[in-house]
This record gives structure tokens, sequence and C-alpha cells, in this order.
């Protein structure tokens, strides 16, 4: 059940800790959260609290120790991982990784590590769901990601990669001889002092520690489902690791001062927060470094990095200038929601940086960019973009309904459209095109480019959603793609 609680929007003064947290199990019943933690550091001092149930009508309360699947920000930890081989001097943070990884073929001859951490590298992006359950790294890396290829010449520019961070995954296999989870246990979470919980990870021993179920919210009609993670071997790198919020707070003050010497040296700390030339992470954040995203804001910059699993919605900020570090974990997709208004606390004394985001100019109409209807594909995914006949632009992920998108008034054709999983939200995206013809040859979606394929007339009204099926491994029409590697 959940507490009575302090309901946010009322004043406080979010240079206290205990106020912003008081507000955590309002927030929580108001976005029918099932169960959050939320810790921050600030002052020399860490101060957190957690509210609601494991599981949505079970009665199990999460605790302090709750793990909750984290998704995505158990890159930050992979990439901690590799920078410490980086700082013993195990591996070249700019030299090919061929040698560390030689199931990549002559592919590992075009990247590098900080290429991988920073989502240049110009992998595309591969599924493989129905093998990932069993798969090793290696099996994955030769039959998915070498089969799919580029989606752009490594080093171009940001397209958010899960497969890069298998293959990060792989490197640190073949430079420690563990697996993956025995290193990042040996090297990164003992020495914090985190008890290891991994979730669809084959061949890892169940954890002492609770671990909560994810859950998937309908607001509209107030349904909830418990989601089970699907999870993989070979994916592990890219997002298999549950963890609290004090973890995610742990993690973070390896970033601030005195920092974690004897894990990561401070100056590699500092590598890991810079932004990497050429990575725009366009409506994800303002710039990436090595694991870590960028957010700018007029009094800080932010580091950080969100985390999206089945069911579950979790993020991490590390601001060096006042010593901040906050986390939050929950166990929900419309954690989101919670998120934002703990952030707007923040944000009302300009300690945290909004959500990356667009705003629309009232009454004035934007015309799409020409001839932007056609395929566009990264790797597995899919984006379908058709024109109606009065001239909107509709758009399809990856074999979903067409939904109607929001172009923006600028020269870089921004657009935004709702995100159905998350009830309420919106993301944003771009059409990219050539700087000389003007004619668009890529679409930027949730960080990712996908390339174009075809340029059919196609007309929404008679078109049908695409089918969810693998795209053949030709060649794409993005400008320098190095080819394909099969």
């Amino acid at each position: 059940m959940l507490l009575e609680a302090v309901v946010a929007g009322s004043s406080m003064d979010t240079r206290d800790p205990s106020r912003l947290l008081s507000a955590l199990s309002g927030l929580a019943h108001k976005h029918q959260v099932p169960g959050a933690q939320l810790a921050i550091h600030y002052g020399g001092a860490t101060t957190a609290g957690e509210v609601g149930e494991l599981e949505s009508g079970t009665g199990r309360p999460i605790t302090r120790d709750t793990a909750i699947p984290v998704g995505s920000i158990t890159k930050c930890f992979t990439a901690t991982v590799a920078m410490a081989l980086v700082a013993d001097g195990d591996v070249d943070l700019d030299a090919p990784v061929r040698d560390y990884v030689p199931e990549l073929g002559d592919m590992g001859a075009l990247i590098s590590l900080r290429q991988l951490l920073s989502h240049t590298s110009g992998l595309a992006e591969s599924a493989g769901v129905e093998e990932t359950a069993t798969a090793t790294a290696r099996h994955y890396i030769v039959e998915h990601v070498r089969r799919r290829g580029f989606v752009q010449s490594p080093g171009v520019s940001f397209s958010y990669s899960n497969p890069g961070y298998v293959v990060v995954g792989r490197l640190i296999e073949t430079v420690t001889g563990m697996s993956w989870p025995e290193a990042v246990d040996a090297i990164l979470l003992r020495p914090l002092g985190i008890e290891a919980a991994f979730v669809g990870l084959p061949g890892t021993e169940p954890g002492r520690r609770p671990v909560a179920t994810g859950h998937s919210v309908n607001t509209a009609v107030g349904r909830i489902r418990p989601v089970r993670p699907e999870g993989g071997a070979a994916n592990a790198p890219a997002g298999a690791l549950a963890v609290s919020a004090l973890d995610l707070v742990k993690l973070g003050l390896i970033h601030v001062a005195p920092g974690k010497p004897g894990i990561l040296p401070a100056a590699w700390a500092a590598q890991m927060r810079r932004p990497v030339s050429g990575a725009d992470p366009f409506g994800l954040a303002d710039g990436w470094g090595l694991g870590l995203a960028v957010f700018r804001q007029q009094a800080a910059d932010w580091v950080g990095h969100d985390g999206n699993a089945d069911g579950t919605s979790c993020y991490l900020r590390i601001n060096l200038t006042d010593g901040w570090v906050v986390a939050l974990t929950s166990n929900s997709n419309t954690g989101i929601g919670l998120w934002q208004d703990l952030q707007a606390e923040l944000a009302r004394a300009n300690h945290l940086v909004d959500f990356p985001g667009i705003q629309t100019p009232r009454g004035q109409r934007v015309v799409p960019p020409r001839d932007c209807a056609g395929l566009y594909v990264n790797g597995d995914v899919r984006y379908a973009v058709k024109a109606d006949d009065a001239g909107a632009i509709h758009l399809s992920i990856d074999g979903a309904n067409f939904i109607p998108i929001t172009l923006h008034e600028d020269l870089s054709f921004t657009f935004s459209m709702p995100d159905l999983v998350s009830v309420g939200q919106v993301f944003t995206g771009r059409f990219v095109c050539d700087p000389i013809t003007s004619e668009v040859y890529g679409v930027h979606v949730s960080g990712r480019l996908a390339c174009r394929h075809s340029f059919p007339g196609m007309a929404l009204s008679t078109a049908q959603p695409l089918t969810r099926r693998r795209v053949s491994p030709e060649r794409s029409s993005c400008h320098g793609d190095p080819g394909r590697d099969a």
C-alpha cells in the first residue's frame, strides 16, 4: 500500500533532499507506480527513501536493498569496467578493437573502444531476440552484429547502439578472461559494496537480495500488469543489471570528489564525462561521453543515463559542481512521469536539466522536408514515413500503426510524436538532409539514425503498416556507409 504523501508542487527547498524524498509517495500514487526508490547525495551525505511493492498486489514492500532492473543504465557499469581496463593499460581507448574482439572480422579494424562507448561506432541495431536467451556474445557478434554491419561510418556521428555494448562486453571478457557478469562483479560491484543481481541472464546464481517485478501501466483505465524480463546472455552488457537507487549513487560517487581512485582514477573518470566530438544524441541529451550522457545547464553540467527495461524506468544524474548525485528507480513504465515531476522540483532552483524536448510554435504551419516519404532502416529497426492527402506526415516504427508527427519550425526538420509505451509522453526526432542538395537521406529517432532505403510515392490512405520482419542487409543510402561485412 502506498504511504501518505506530501503532494509535489508545494513549496520546498530543493537543497534539502529530505523534503524531496517526502514527495515520493504522492508522486508514485499520481503516476500509478507500484514501487520506487529515490536516493540523493548532497553536501557529503546520502539520504534515501522508498515506497510501494515489489509486485503490485502482493503486499511485499520495496525496501532500500531491493534491486530493480535498470535497463540501459547497465551501460554505465559496463563502460566503467572498460575504462578501468584502459586505466590499467590493458586496453587502448583509441586503437582498433580487432585484437580484443576477433569475432568482428574486418569491422574490428574500423572501430575503437572510444567509439563503442560513445555510440559513434556506426554499428547498426540487431535483434536476434529468439537467440539471445542462449547465445553467447561471440555467437551474437558473428551472427547478428557483423551481418547487420554499419548504419554509418565509424566516428561520423551519434547513433545509439545496443550491439556496440555487446561488443564492449565481449572485449571485457577477452581481456580479463572472465565472463561479463564475473568481471563487472569483481572489478566494480564488489569494490563499491554492491551485491550483484542480474535479470534474464542464464547461468548466474540467484542473488540473495529481492528483485522487483516490472509493470506495464495503462493510466487511462488504471490497469497494472506485471512484465516478465526477457533479456539474454548476449545483450547482458547493455541491460541486465538490477540494483537499487542507493547502488546507483555509489556508482555516481566515482565522479564526485574525492571519487573512487582505487576503482577508476579521476583523470579517466573525467574522460567518461567529456563529450565526444561528433556525438550529437539528438532528443536524448546535449552530448555524450564514454558511457554517460551530458546535459547542459546554465548553472552546471549534469551527466548520467536513463534506463527503461521490461516495465521499469530508472534514472541517474550527477552534478560535479554542486556535488549532487540523484538516482530514481521505479518498477513501472510510468516512472518517467514520476521522474519528470521530481526533476521539475530540482529545476526550480536551476539544479537539474529538463528532459530534452522541443516546443511547438503556435499558429504556424511547418512545411515538411521535400520528398521525405519512404523506408528508413537501422539494422533490424524500420521506420516508414508517409504523407496523407493533406500533406501531413505519419511515421510507423518497426511495423506499428502509423502515427501523425508534429513538425517544428527550424532548419533541421525536427518533429515530435506520442510515445505509446509511456502514456502521455512524447519523443522527438528529425529528418537528416544533405547540406548541399537538401535531399532527405535519414531519420533520427530516439537517438538512433536510420538511413533511407526506398523512395516510394506512397499515400497514407492506401498503405498498410509494415509487417515485422527482418530487413536484408542491403547497402544503405547514408553518406559514408563503408558497406557490409558478412
